[in-house]
């Protein structure tokens, strides 16, 4: 039997309309589609009406399905034909595990694409007003995993680098670890009034940011009880919020007008 197509497909990071012309064609011809939590469900209305949809989506410390079982999925899926998207939010390259994914898949000799999709680090700032670069404020951009943590054996981070190199740090996967991303990039160099924003459920209509500094935004965070999905942003580009944030401003004019 020929063997079926996978495509590793970027959903964006929210909005169901960022998702990309390419990812939206992937959605419609897929006979089975794997999701994941980030990957805003509505775009699950342009599957084919009788595509097979597993929710394989993995809240943080609950794994509905293991990673293992999805490459065991995708090469039963593959193997009996099947054109098969697999859903990730944000884009499948970054922090997606894609890599693992097309290794098994090349592994067993199966054909897929990796499609990219818009990145949350990127676009949560933006649609809160943040441009991640910026003439006046930042030449450098960083992404960078947020959760790992030194008593867990989990920190490989280059907090120095980080600290000292970059201007402008998007930290996903950090509101849990807030206290102890905000306490090395001090530690290392990094000023405690550096501005930082939180930007939760961006590009939703749930998106929702909070500002602070780094020896503010943790209590702030508190205060405003926000929890992932969440990007943690860090840098001087944070000034420019007061003046482009433009998406609430989008929002509060059409509650206006209603």
């Amino acid at each position: 039997m020929t063997k079926g197509r996978v495509y590793l497909v970027g959903a964006g990071p929210g909005d169901p309309k960022l998702i990309t012309v390419y990812g939206m064609e992937c959605i419609q011809k897929a006979d089975v589609i794997l999701y994941d939590r980030l990957a805003n469900e509505a775009l699950l209305q342009y599957a084919k009406g009788d595509a097979e949809l597993i929710f394989c989506g993995k809240l943080p410390g609950k794994h509905q399905l293991i990673q293992e079982q999805i490459h065991e999925l995708l090469v039963e899926k593959a193997s009996h034909g099947k054109t098969i998207t697999r859903l990730k939010g944000g884009d499948p390259c970054v922090f997606g595990r894609v890599g693992e994914e097309a290794e098994v898949l090349a592994e067993h000799g199966i054909p897929y694409e990796i499609v990219p999709g818009i990145t949350s680090g990127i676009a949560a700032p933006a649609y809160a007003g943040i441009p991640v670069t910026h003439r006046d404020y930042a030449s450098s951009f960083a992404i960078v995993t947020g959760h790992g943590r030194a008593e867990k054996e989990e920190d490989h981070l280059n907090w120095s680098a980080l600290a000292q190199g970059i201007d402008t740090i998007a930290f996903y996967m950090g509101v849990g670890n807030l206290s102890y991303i905000c306490k090395k990039l001090i530690e290392h160099g990094k000023r405690s009034d550096t501005p930082v924003a939180i930007i939760q459920w961006g590009t939703t209509e749930q998106q929702k940011t909070v500002t602070g500094t780094l020896e503010s935004i943790e209590e702030r965070a508190a205060n405003e009880q926000i929890t992932h999905p969440a990007i943690v942003l860090v840098g001087e580009v944070v000034q420019l919020r007061e003046k482009i944030k433009w998406f609430e401003e989008k929002n509060n004019a059409a509650v206006m007008e209603r």
